[in-house]
């Protein structure tokens, strides 16, 4: 206890020098997205390396997948004997977006504003890797040495999907060994209510293009008879939703299983309303609430589908044709059962065959991702509920994300099936991959204290 008091005074001593560590990390445009600048995404590794050398890991490497933006490694084993921990994060970011939306400040650059940090990777996931880097340091600086050894996984491809993480394994997995995994990237319930995530949506993303024309033609002087490959695409794709919003696609709900008791006494004790809800999403007034169950409940454990993007033309150039060739994107979200592989084949069969009029459909799948979910009896898991009361000041829940982090699985399977503790710093405030996404600066003060305590009460917890 005494060390973990000295390791929390370096922290309150310190604590803005961390907050300007996140700040110097959200300058760099690190989007791992295709068309943006690979360049800065390098850059972005090699001032994430920066900092954990700082910050008291004593190796830390820049490691390289062929093909990938690269990842950061770095640990810290100076307490033989002790238990390990791996902590992972990532620096990659998704596209700004729409400038002009972005009205607190611009999205590179770091904004304080009413207790708020605002900017592109300020919460997702930049902030996540200052909080290892931050308890690390006020452990090895404040109590002279860390209660257990750390080593550290900072990703460059989250955002895209990882999909060179099984390279990635296959190339270094002799470094990862460890007792538990510590990922920050998820997020709390609200505002100052600490959360542990114990269960994430899979994900299966395809884009469809339908195209009945070799170009675009005046609709004026051909419209009527030719179909029109826009209207086509809507068709098609509001074919996929039934009126509730459930999903309208043969056997997808074959392998939902219904709400567990636990899980349904976790959604009970969530201390929220509908309003509170529709406020928190940002709906306009009068937009309904979908699916006819609690909301919560329908984001964590029911499957959904949602059009991330669609294109014919542009606002910018629009005019009184008929396009040639419509475009869009859509994502399935998966819940546990649900196989990636058969939700992907389905989807693909749908888009196809509910094309009307004879138009061509050529469908690619993007991404097939398993849900998650753990169980949470390993002594692991009440550490990490400790740790965060003592962070935060209040009582943890237990909650789901309806989000996807495409790492959680395949690590935890890789490291023998080790415990996964999913704490994160956003709240449903942060507008991640939206303008003005902002981080709640309290909460990332006590996200900071959390895993200081985190270290200690995993280090006994751990302990074979």
């Amino acid at each position: 206890m005494a060390n973990t008091k000295s390791a929390l005074e370096h922290y309150g001593k310190n604590a803005k020098t961390y907050v300007e560590d996140l700040k110097a990390l959200v300058r760099i445009p690190s989007v791992s997205f295709a068309g943006f600048d690979a360049a800065e995404v390098k850059k972005s590794a090699a001032a994430t390396a920066a900092v954990l050398k700082q910050r008291g890991f004593e190796t830390v490497e820049v490691l390289e997948v062929a093909g990938a933006h690269p990842y950061v490694f770095g640990e810290r084993k100076k307490v033989p004997g002790a238990p390990t921990i791996l902590l992972y994060a990532h620096h990659d970011v998704q596209p700004a977006g729409d400038d002009a939306k972005w009205t607190r400040g611009k999205p590179f650059t770091p904004t304080e504003i009413d207790g708020r940090l605002y900017g592109r990777g300020a919460a997702d996931d930049k902030a996540g890797i200052i909080v290892h880097a931050a308890a690390v340091d006020s452990w090895v600086r404040g109590a002279g040495e860390l209660p257990l050894n750390v080593k550290v996984v900072i990703e460059g491809e989250e955002e895209t999907g990882s999909d060179h993480l099984g390279e990635f394994l296959k190339k270094y997995r002799s470094k990862l060994d460890a007792d538990a995994i510590v990922l920050t990237d998820t997020g709390n319930f609200d505002t100052g209510v600490p959360s542990v995530t114990v269960a994430l949506r899979g994900l299966v993303v395809a884009t469809v293009e339908v195209s009945a024309l070799k170009q675009s033609v005046h609709s004026g002087s051909w419209g009527g008879p030719i179909p029109d490959p826009t209207m086509a695409l809507c068709k098609i794709l509001a074919s996929l939703v039934n009126d509730d919003f459930t999903i309208n696609i043969p056997g997808i709900y074959d392998k939902v299983a219904p709400l567990t008791k636990t899980a349904r006494e976790a959604i009970d004790k969530l201390p929220t309303t509908n309003d509170e809800f529709k406020s928190q999403a940002g709906m306009l007034p009068g937009v309904q609430l979908l699916g006819g169950r609690h909301p919560w409940g329908m984001n964590w454990w029911q499957p959904t589908l949602a059009v991330n993007a669609i294109e014919a033309s542009s606002r910018k150039d629009a005019r009184n044709i008929i396009n040639d060739a419509a475009w869009a994107r859509l994502g399935i979200r998966l819940v546990p059962n649900m196989d990636p592989a058969d939700i992907a084949k389905r989807l693909e069969k749908a888009l196809v065959e509910r094309a009307p009029w004879g138009v061509h459909v050529k469908v690619g799948i993007e991404t097939a991702g398993a849900a998650w979910t753990t169980d949470t009896s390993h002594p692991a898991f009440g550490a990490a509920f400790r740790a965060l009361a003592k962070g935060y000041g209040r009582e943890a829940l237990g909650i789901g994300t309806g989000g996807s982090i495409p790492f959680v699985e395949p690590f935890a399977k890789e490291l023998g099936g080790v415990p996964a503790l999913l704490i994160g710093v956003e709240d449903p405030y942060t507008n991640a991959h939206s303008e003005n996404e902002s981080l709640s600066l309290a909460d990332f003060d006590k996200a900071i204290k959390s895993a200081i305590h985190l270290y200690d009460e995993l280090a006994t917890a751990l302990r074979k």
